[in-house]
């Protein structure tokens, strides 16, 4: 019975963070606004600026987002509310200082290394300007995560997924219409990012309300900084690792004559596609997280294992549809940016896999996170080593696609690395039994959809593949039917519901 409420918590949470998944993906809008408005050139310019200063955050945030929601959720579930709300208050002011300190030395870095590396001085101002939002990118990480720790999972759909996203778009108008072109997505980004961190902000205070803090704060502060250190640490590189292939095929624009500034537009175009591939797994891990960090305080690891398995079959039944459309329908998909796009076809089909291998293998990370933080780190590390080795020999080769093989390179690497973490180090297999049902249907489905793609040339072929291997595959679920225990769930929440 504990497995099936754990179930239905984690389909609870689920649904809550697909609202704020469609939420947050208005802000597709506001990307397609500037290939529409200001091309591909600015788009790429802004997707470089943008890729470096999203892997400065991490050292910004250092970690402090996912150290107080594990702590939180650890502490709210031993009944000491007061000491929940210390720690949303310590993580707060050290994130807004140490991502201070951040953007201020990376503007004077920048400053001096930009031009002695011959960058481009347009990239320089778009990444100094757009450095300004890592306090508010702080702050909202930061609320959000206390948030998810005391188990509410709404307050990410009023503050990034409609602020933060609704703000951007209307300042990113109002930029451009008062005459701006390649600085006006930077300073939308800036004012957006502002108004959905003290929103979120204000929202994670709202849980602790009539909770006085009444505790020690160094001995707290000392515990939330070691927790999350490590987490840090990986999260700088893995965030790298995801923008490794925009940030490599800048330095090469201008030197190579196989890449523009408009090829990597296209790019930015197809890794926005692909990039969703992580969305589905964000739909559950804020969920998972918190459940995850109490069960590890169960005397073994059953429960654990249980959730994990659960997971991973929902999330690969999720995305493996995803995966299939855009490997089949990648042209059209990438039209929707406008002419000129579909070129970047073969590289939206090289990513899909990439993310939808990196998104479903990620479960994993949150696992090692909860019981060993240090081995995410190891993970990252040789993974970039990697990527960086793979992506420059593969640009130098093959251009714009070998970023799109170093990046897949880079991710089957990291999966690698966490199945057989979990299998030396926790005991733990793999839940192959657990996701037959959606393998199967997928690979039985995707045959047929192949075979039209093949045969019917151009956009019909695309079309029709697609929508073929959609129709066999949700035919081929209905067959196959459910878990009994994924039954069991469902039937939970709806014995919740009438109640």
């Amino acid at each position: 019975m504990t497995s099936v409420k754990t179930g239905s918590e984690l389909a609870r949470g689920a649904v809550l963070n697909v609202v704020a998944l469609i939420a947050l993906n208005l802000r597709s809008i506001f990307t397609l606004l500037i290939a529409w408005m200001l091309g591909p050139a600015i788009l790429g310019t802004f997707a470089l600026a943008f890729a470096i200063v999203n892997w400065l955050s991490m050292l910004g945030t250092f970690g402090l987002d996912t150290g107080a929601m594990t702590l939180i959720a650890r502490t709210h579930a031993s009944g000491n509310r007061p000491h929940a709300r210390r720690l949303l208050e310590l993580a707060v002011a050290w994130g807004l200082g140490i991502s201070g300190l951040t953007a201020m030395m990376g503007i004077v870095v920048l400053a001096r290394l930009g031009p002695a590396l011959h960058q481009n001085q347009t990239v320089i101002l778009a990444t100094s300007v757009l450095l300004l939002s890592l306090p508010a990118t702080a702050l909202y990480r930061i609320s959000n995560g206390a948030s998810r720790g005391m188990g509410v999972m709404a307050h990410d759909i009023f503050s990034r997924g409609l602020t933060e996203t609704l703000s951007t778009i209307a300042f990113l108008l109002a930029a451009i219409a008062i005459g701006l072109r390649t600085m006006a997505p930077v300073a939308a980004v800036v004012l957006g990012s502002g108004a959905g961190g003290l929103v979120a902000f204000g929202l994670a205070r709202s849980v602790f309300r009539g909770s006085n803090a009444g505790w020690r704060s160094e001995p707290a502060s000392l515990a939330l900084l070691r927790f999350s250190a490590p987490v840090a640490a990986y999260g700088i590189i893995n965030t790298l690792i995801s923008r490794m292939d925009v940030i490599l095929l800048g330095f090469f624009v201008g030197r190579s004559d196989l890449i523009t500034i408009e090829q990597l537009g296209v790019f930015v175009a197809a890794v926005e596609i692909a990039g969703g591939m992580r969305k589905v797994r964000q739909a559950f891990e804020p969920t998972f997280g918190p459940v995850v960090a109490r069960q590890s305080l169960a005397p073994d690891d059953t429960d654990m294992q249980e959730s994990f398995a659960r997971l991973a079959r929902w999330v690969l039944a999720a995305q493996l549809p995803l995966v299939g459309v855009l490997c089949l329908s990648g042209g059209v998909v990438l039209s929707v940016f406008g002419r000129g796009y579909a070129q970047g076809i073969l590289w939206l089909g090289i990513l899909a896999v990439a993310h939808g291998t990196n998104s479903f293998v990620g479960l994993a990370e949150t696992v090692i996170m909860v019981r060993r933080p240090g081995l995410n780190l190891v993970n990252s590390a040789v993974t970039a080593v990697l990527q960086v080795g793979c992506s420059l020999a593969l640009i130098s080769w093959l251009g714009v696609t070998g970023a799109a093989l170093g990046t897949l390179v880079a991710y089957l690497t990291q999966g690698v690395l966490r199945f057989v973490e979990l299998r030396t180090l926790f005991g733990w297999t793999w839940p192959w039994r657990a996701l037959w049902r959606p393998t199967l249907a997928a690979a039985i489905a995707f045959l047929p959809a192949l075979v039209v793609r093949v045969l019917v040339g151009g956009w019909a072929g695309e079309v029709y593949g697609g929508l073929l291997f959609l129709g066999a595959y949700l035919l081929m679920w209905k067959r196959l039917g459910l878990e009994p225990s994924d039954r069991e769930v469902l039937a939970e929440l709806r014995g919740a519901r009438r109640r």
